[in-house]
Parts: structure tokens; C-alpha cells; sequence
């Protein structure tokens, strides 16, 4: 029962941990604006449109928080932001609302990690289990012959720049990693603060 208790206690652990880290950030140093409109864009790249909706969302809702003023481009513009249409025509679009920063979110990986875990672990101190030859046969034909399972992780590799509209320039840029996460609201969840919390470090906004 101990045992039960120690091994729950690992999961609540891991279950409420952060899977998201920052690995890289950069800013332009030669920039000291402020923005008063950000627009959240997560790139055509994105095959999930649910994904990309949670992400813009969650990232647009942590800038708010902040006293950014942010908003989603699948909800100002529709899922096709941006499609078949040129610099110039973009560029007035968001000017005319506003908008004077863009920020964007781009998957430029997705990794799938398979790996072997033994249906049992079974650890013995060895003057218990090699005294005696049936104590010793015994551990050992379990560790060898009870079968295993597979389980799959997946790594996310993200990347977002913020670019200012009227001199189109980039302003800064940061690259995470997001592993495993248990839902696609968990994962949009961490990056969005993520995120927030570098930009407003590196006085980025």
C-alpha cells in the first residue's frame, strides 16, 4: 500500500508539472517601442486548426492579462489569414485596424519518441534474492520473460518572432520545446505564458 502511495504521488507530480520550456530568446536591442495592438498569427503550417485556435487564444489571453492589448487572427480575420494576398494589401489591412506589431506561432517540428517500459520493475537487495536458488530463479524469470509495453511521447519544437508593421522589422524571437502534454488546451496553456513571461523579461512589448 505504501508502495501504491509513493507511486500516485509521482504521477500527481508529473501530471501537474510543466512539459514546456523555453530554450532560446533574442531581442532587438535597438528597439524600445511599445505596442498598443498585437496581432496573435499562428502560421498556415498548422494542419489542426483546433490547435491553432487554442494557441492564438490562449497566447492573446495571456498579453491581456498583461495590459497588452492582443487579439486572435483566426478571430479578427478567419482561418485563411493572410492567404493569396500580398504584402501591400496585408500591411494596410493591419494598419487600418490598428494594429502596429505581429506576433506570430510556428511548429517547426513535430517529434513521436517510442519507448520500451517493463510491466514490472521488481528490485530485490541480493542477499535476499541469491541466498536461495528458487528466491533467485524466481526474480530473475519475471525481470526476463513477464512482458513489457510500449508507450509514445510526443515533442513539440516551437518558434515565435514579433515583427513591427511600420518599419517590418523583427523585434524578437524565441524557440521552445513542449513534451508530451496531456491535452492540446494543456499545451497552448504553457506556451501562451511562456511567452508572455519572456516578452515582458526581455521588455519586448
Amino acid at each position: 500500500m505504501k508502495l501504491l502511495y509513493v507511486y500516485l504521488f509521482f504521477i500527481v507530480q508529473i501530471i501537474g508539472c510543466s512539459t514546456s520550456t523555453l530554450i532560446h530568446s533574442w531581442k532587438n536591442t535597438s528597439s524600445t517601442k511599445k505596442y498598443s495592438k498585437i496581432l496573435v498569427v499562428a502560421l498556415s503550417n498548422f494542419s489542426d486548426i483546433y490547435l491553432r485556435e487554442n494557441m492564438e487564444n490562449h497566447l492573446v489571453e495571456d498579453l491581456n492579462e498583461a495590459g497588452v492589448k492582443a487579439i486572435s487572427s483566426i478571430n479578427r480575420y478567419g482561418p485563411k489569414t493572410f492567404e493569396n494576398k500580398s504584402e501591400e494589401t496585408i500591411l494596410n489591412s493591419l494598419q487600418k485596424d490598428g494594429i502596429d506589431a505581429v506576433l506570430t506561432i510556428v511548429l517547426l517540428n513535430k517529434e513521436k519518441e517510442r519507448y520500451y517500459t517493463p510491466s514490472r520493475v521488481y528490485y530485490s537487495p541480493y542477499i535476499i534474492y541469491q541466498r536461495r536458488f528458487w528466491g533467485y530463479y524466481t526474480t530473475i524469470y519475471d525481470r526476463i520473460y513477464e512482458p513489457g509495453y510500449y508507450s509514445e511521447s510526443t515533442n513539440y519544437f516551437w518558434e515565435s518572432n514579433l515583427y513591427d508593421i511600420e518599419n517590418k522589422e523583427l523585434i524578437y524571437s524565441a524557440q521552445s520545446k513542449s513534451f508530451n502534454p496531456a491535452s492540446i488546451n494543456k499545451l497552448a496553456d504553457e506556451y501562451g505564458k511562456i511567452i508572455k513571461k519572456d516578452l515582458i523579461k526581455m521588455e519586448a512589448l
